[in-house]
C-alpha cells in the first residue's frame, strides 16, 4: 500500500471540494513580481527626454531601437560569457534584432527562413510548448491526411535525443533526394534570406513543459547535426535568466541569485565550435537562433523581445515584410527596456527579486512532491541536478494512473487544476515519442507561495485514490485529451 499523503490543512469535513481554487496550469509570472515601480521610473525618464521620446513614438529602425540592441548585447555577453569570456568574445549588437516577443519572433523566423513545401519538417522536441503548434500550422506546417510536417523528437535525461533526431533527418533527406526535391517551391530567392531544409524547435534550458536542461555534450551534437543537414535550430531561451542552485545552503550563500549562465547556449556554440559560423563553406546565416523575451523577466504585456544569431541572420529578420511596413516591433517599449538595462535596474530585479522568489517556490513545490507524490511512485526528470529554474515541474504518474483521470478528479474533487501531458503532444503525430498520457505539468510561478504545497497535497490525495482503483479499460485518449484541454483552457 502506498505511503499515506500528508493531511491538508484545508481538508473538507463533509467531503466537498476545498473552496480555494489552486491553479497549477497557468504558466505566467506572478503579478506580485512585476517590476512596476522600475518601469514607472524608466518610462518617466524616457519620456522626459525629448530626443528619446520622439524616437519612441516613431516607427523606429527595422532592426529595432539601437540603444536596446547595444544594452542587450552587453548584458548577454556578461551573462553567457561566450567563448570563455576571452578577447573578441563579446556579442555584437549587430547580432541582435528586436522583436515583439518570442511568439511573434517565431512567426517571423518561419516567414523568412522556411518554405512550407521545401522545408522538409519541423522537428519539435517533445513534450513541447503547446501554443507553438498554431504558429507552425499558420506557417503551412500543419499535419493532416498524409502530409506530416510537424514531427516529435524525444527527450531523455540528457535533454534532446540528438541521435534519434539525426537518424530520422537522414531518412527524411534520403526520401527527398529520391523524389528530386531540390528547390524551394513557394518562396523565391531573396538576398537577405535563405530557406533551411529543416527547422528544429526546442527549449534547451528548463524546458516547457518537461523542465529538462539539455547537456553541453548534446548541445554540441545538436549544432553539428544542424550543420550537417542544413537545419535551423530555433531555441526558446526565455527561461535562462530564471536559474538558481537547488541546494538551499548554496542558495542562501548566493542570496538565491545566479548572474552567470551554467551552460553556453547552442547559438554560442554555433559561433565558436569547429570554425564557427565563418568556417569554410558556410553561408554566414548560421544554424542556430536564440529567441529571447522580456515576458518572463518583466511581464508578458510588454510584448518585447529579441533574437540573436549571426549578423546576416539578424538582418534577415529585420527585413520581414511586417517590419518593413510597420517599423521596429515594440519601439515604444524598447526605449523603456533600454533604460532598465542601461541603469542595471532589470538585472538587479532578476538577481535580487525574481531568482530568489522562484527558487523559494520551486523548493516548496519539490519538497511537497518528495513528501506526497514520490512515495506513491511518481517521478521527476533530472532530480539530482545542481541548477534548476524556469517555471515548471514535469511529473510521471505512478502505476496505472493516467493524466486524463488525474486532471478530471483533481479539478472536481480537490479544486486544483493541472496540465495533462497530452496537451503537449504534437497534433497529428502518432509516434511513440509523442505520447504523454502518464505525465502532468505543474507550474510554480503563478500561484502564491503558500498555495504550492497545498496544491501538491491535494494532488497526492487524488493519485492515492486512483491507485486503489482498478485500471480503466478502453480509455478514449483522443476524446479525453480534447476534453481535458478544454476543461483547463480557461486556466491557462
Amino acid at each position: 500500500m502506498p505511503n499515506a499523503v500528508v493531511p491538508s490543512s484545508l481538508d473538507s469535513q463533509d467531503g466537498t471540494p476545498p473552496s480555494r481554487l489552486i491553479n497549477l496550469v497557468r504558466g505566467w509570472p506572478a503579478p506580485s513580481l512585476y517590476p512596476i515601480s522600475l518601469l514607472q521610473r524608466a518610462t518617466a525618464a524616457t519620456l522626459a527626454n525629448p530626443n528619446i521620446a520622439q524616437s519612441a513614438f516613431s516607427y523606429g529602425p527595422d532592426p529595432g531601437h539601437e540603444p536596446l540592441r547595444r544594452a542587450l548585447a552587453e548584458w548577454l555577453t556578461s551573462f553567457y560569457e561566450p567563448a570563455g569570456g576571452g578577447s573578441g568574445s563579446e556579442i555584437s549588437y549587430k547580432r541582435v534584432a528586436i522583436t515583439g516577443g518570442a511568439s511573434q519572433s517565431l512567426g517571423n523566423i518561419l516567414s523568412v527562413y522556411s518554405d512550407p513545401e521545401w522545408t522538409r519538417k519541423i522537428w519539435v522536441v517533445a513534450p513541447a510548448y503547446f501554443l507553438s503548434f498554431r504558429i507552425f500550422e499558420d506557417a503551412g506546417f500543419a499535419n493532416f491526411g498524409d502530409r506530416q510536417k510537424m514531427v516529435a523528437v524525444p527527450e531523455d535525461d540528457e535533454g534532446v535525443d540528438v541521435e534519434s533526431l539525426r537518424r530520422r533527418i537522414a531518412q527524411c533527406e534520403q526520401k527527398a533526394q529520391k523524389e528530386g526535391d531540390h528547390t524551394p517551391a513557394v518562396k523565391p530567392s531573396r538576398p537577405w534570406a535563405k530557406i533551411y531544409k529543416h527547422i528544429i524547435y526546442c527549449v534547451p534550458t528548463f524546458a516547457n513543459p518537461s523542465s529538462r536542461t539539455t547537456s553541453l555534450k548534446r548541445r554540441e551534437e545538436l549544432v553539428r547535426c544542424a550543420r550537417d543537414f542544413d537545419a535551423l535550430v530555433v531555441c526558446d531561451d526565455v527561461y535562462d535568466f530564471l536559474s538558481f542552485p537547488t541546494d538551499e545552503k548554496q542558495m542562501e550563500k548566493q542570496q538565491g541569485g545566479m548572474d552567470k549562465a551554467s551552460l553556453p547556449r547552442p547559438v554560442d556554440l554555433d559561433r565558436t565550435i569547429d570554425g564557427g559560423t565563418g568556417r569554410a563553406g558556410a553561408d554566414g546565416f548560421g544554424n542556430v537562433v536564440s529567441n529571447g523575451s522580456f515576458s518572463k523577466i518583466g511581464g508578458p504585456g510588454l510584448r518585447c523581445g529579441w533574437i540573436e544569431g549571426t549578423e546576416k541572420f539578424a538582418f534577415g529578420i529585420a527585413e520581414t515584410g511586417t517590419t518593413k511596413s510597420g517599423g521596429a516591433p515594440s519601439q515604444l517599449v524598447s526605449t523603456f527596456m533600454a533604460d532598465l538595462l542601461e541603469t542595471g535596474d532589470l538585472q538587479k530585479h532578476i538577481l535580487s527579486v525574481l531568482q530568489p522568489a522562484y527558487a523559494r517556490r520551486f523548493l516548496k513545490m519539490v519538497s511537497a512532491i518528495e513528501n506526497c507524490l514520490l512515495p506513491l511512485g511518481a517521478t521527476m526528470p533530472q532530480s539530482e541536478r545542481q541548477v534548476a529554474g524556469g517555471y515548471f515541474v514535469w511529473i510521471t504518474l505512478p502505476g496505472h494512473v493516467q493524466s486524463t483521470e488525474v486532471v478530471q478528479r483533481a479539478q472536481i474533487d480537490q479544486n486544483v487544476v493541472v496540465a495533462p501531458g497530452e496537451m503537449f503532444q504534437i497534433p497529428g503525430d502518432e509516434t511513440e515519442a509523442n505520447r504523454f498520457q502518464r505525465q502532468i505539468r505543474l507550474c510554480f510561478a503563478w500561484e502564491d507561495e503558500d498555495q504550492l504545497s497545498e496544491g501538491v497535497i491535494r494532488l497526492g490525495k487524488v493519485i492515492q485514490e486512483l491507485l486503489k482503483e482498478p485500471p480503466q479499460k478502453g480509455l478514449q485518449h483522443k476524446t479525453e485529451s480534447s476534453q481535458n484541454r478544454e476543461s483547463v483552457q480557461k486556466f491557462w
